[in-house]
């Protein structure tokens, strides 16, 4: 019995001699590190420690001699966040600090993302381009930084907007020219630039019309060039509905677009009315025989 109690008063006495020693040791750590750069732990005692860093995706463990600085070279720490440093003195945490990684100051690379990539001319902020900015080691960067939107449309005219990030996102919203084609869509953040295509395509048919011209007993019906309302060419494949309505009945054609007109030939009913339509666009109307 008295050999197991003086054991048991020799380890009590070792454990309060290591959390006394491990209370003696304290360390020094910056209250914020930029992303990839290197720092410095101080701390005060004597004997070996051991200095455990923790954050996001990153743990780092170090031995250290306390009383001497622990040196941690440029790139150990490069995930932007909030960080934990814990020194341990004989299997005992001696002193916990938090501190920040923050993001590099400068701008590595913008993710830019522009919707739709297909849309009609002639639409009222109906192009949108967010971005978000980001170091050379992919951290966020939350600091507000001025970014240049820029639609060039073919004609050579350029749209511009300047936003601000905020938490290191930015918006803009763009209207589509009155012209088909490709435009360039180009967000810009100082020297770093990213670059997406928009294809702006005619819009739907502006002002249809169409003539009739007899052919033995047929109706050879005819449009004039289909053209949407900024004048561009509506593309062949485009469905054209004729209808000719008689005596209580009705017969409908659907045609498509050729060569930039619709063209059929349907069968001649005194009193007939024929209609002209694309969707939801309404034509002009032939009474024949009337």
């Amino acid at each position: 019995m008295k050999l197991r109690s003086s054991m048991l008063i020799s380890s009590l006495a070792s454990t309060a001699m290591q959390f006394a020693f491990a209370q003696s040791a304290t360390m020094t750590i910056p209250k914020t590190v930029e992303a990839g750069q290197g720092f410095t732990v101080a701390s005060v005692g004597s004997g070996n420690a051991t200095l455990f860093i923790v954050g996001p995706g990153q743990v780092l463990k170090r031995d250290v001699k306390l009383g001497e600085p622990a040196d941690f070279p440029a790139g150990m720490l490069y995930s932007a966040g909030r960080y934990v440093a814990l020194l341990e003195v004989g299997g005992a945490a001696a002193q916990t600090e938090v501190f920040d990684v923050l993001p590099v100051k400068d701008v590595a690379n913008v993710n830019f993302l522009a919707r739709p990539s297909r849309l009609p001319v002639g639409l009222h902020d109906a192009i949108t381009g967010a971005v978000y900015v980001f170091d050379k080691y992919h951290n966020l960067i939350a600091a507000p930084e001025s970014v240049s939107f820029e639609l060039a449309h073919p004609g050579g005219a350029v749209e511009k907007r300047v936003a601000q990030t905020h938490d290191g996102a930015a918006w803009a919203a763009m209207d589509s020219t009155s012209q088909q084609g490709a435009d360039t869509f180009t967000a810009r953040v100082g020297d770093i630039s990213s670059m997406r295509v928009v294809e702006q395509v005619p819009g739907d048919p502006c002002g249809l019309k169409m003539s009739a011209k007899q052919s033995g007993q047929l109706l050879d019906l005819s449009t004039d060039p289909v053209r949407d309302c900024s004048g561009n060419a509506v593309p062949d494949g485009t469905i054209v509905t004729f209808t000719e309505v008689y005596h209580g009945a009705q017969s409908t054609v659907d045609v498509p677009i050729k060569r930039g007109v619709a063209e059929v030939s349907m069968p001649i009913h005194n009193g007939a009315t024929i209609s002209v339509a694309s969707g939801v666009v309404m034509g002009n109307q032939i009474g024949w025989g009337k």
